[in-house]
């Protein structure tokens, strides 16, 4: 009688080699059923019935949030000047230069929203920068406002013969107003694609169509226009001959100007202003931090000397 192991052993042999039926041997797939249907489902043309339902999804990469604002940096780490030290660096950048050549300019960052409305305004700094501005007046020639306008400061007077030299391509002025009664014949004359562009068409939003002509032109004798751009506000403030009790009043001036149109925006608009920056023609930037001079800064008629 065989042995309990001889008979596992002969049993094992057997099932192993596979079983014969109808004198064929059966296929050790049809012992193992659940690997024949993987490997039929492994050879199909969709490779997305393998892959694990438990297998981790990957993280999809977070879209970047657009900002609305622009970007301004802190002022806490950075190094701010006086304004006679900011004075006293900007004029040795400015050495051996002419003197007329090169303006003291103010930048104003603001805290503002990209899409928002902008500032646009126009100003008569205590000490005028440019006092050489020629100014055209569109009125009925040889009347009493053509004659206050002359006497104002006014270099171009008239209606038809300024129409006709700007469609000419003759502009010989830097700023232009025009009168409440002349108004009309400005718009007939179709001059809004030359002077558009430019900056030069007179409309009563910027205060440029105005019934008071000799005041709005004294005015603007030695006035200059600020707009902003980018969340900035650039505009000239001084040459290299103004003292610093001239530059600090000119830029208190401006400043005080910005905030007034600033305050004068609806209460849904924020905007506020972040950083003061001074600068010339050729020299960088340096911020200021509201003092007019330090113990170190050099005196005050050292920077007034050209």
């Amino acid at each position: 009688m065989a042995s309990a192991k001889t008979c596992m052993a002969q049993w094992s042999i057997r099932s192993l080699s596979g079983l014969r039926y109808n004198s064929q041997v059966l296929p050790l797939s049809v012992f193992l059923p659940s690997l024949h249907v993987r490997c039929a489902s492994g050879s199909g043309q969709n490779p997305q019935a393998n892959k694990k339902k438990d297998a981790p999804k990957k993280d999809a990469p977070k879209k970047r949030k657009v900002r609305n604002t622009f970007k301004q940096y802190s002022l806490k780490d950075a190094e701010q000047f006086s304004l006679c030290d900011a004075m006293r660096y900007i004029r040795a950048f400015e050495v051996g230069r002419p003197p007329t050549s090169a303006k003291y300019e103010m930048h104003l960052k603001l805290r503002t929203l990209k899409n928002g409305p902008t500032i646009r305004n126009r100003i008569r700094l205590p000490h005028p920068v440019n006092t050489s501005v020629r100014i055209c007046v569109i009125c009925p020639p040889e009347s009493p406002i053509a004659n206050a306008a002359i006497k104002a400061g006014a270099s171009v007077v008239g209606e038809d013969t300024v129409f006709d030299a700007v469609k000419d391509g003759r502009i010989e002025f830097d700023r232009c107003i025009c009168h409440v009664d002349s108004l009309q014949k400005l718009n007939k004359a179709g001059l809004g694609r030359i002077l558009g562009p430019k900056g030069l068409l007179p409309s009563a939003k910027l205060g440029t169509v105005v019934k008071d002509v000799a005041a709005t032109v004294k005015d603007m004798v030695g006035g200059s226009e600020y707009r902003e751009r980018l969340g900035v506000v650039r505009m000239a403030v001084g040459q290299l001959g103004f003292t610093p009790e001239d530059m600090q009043r000119n830029i208190r001036a401006l400043v005080d100007k910005v905030k007034n149109d600033m305050a004068q925006l609806s209460d849904k608009i924020s905007k506020e202003l972040h950083e003061v920056v001074l600068s010339s023609t050729n020299a960088p930037g340096f911020s200021l931090n509201g003092d007019f001079r330090s113990q170190v800064s050099p005196p005050t008629e050292d920077l007034s000397t050209l």
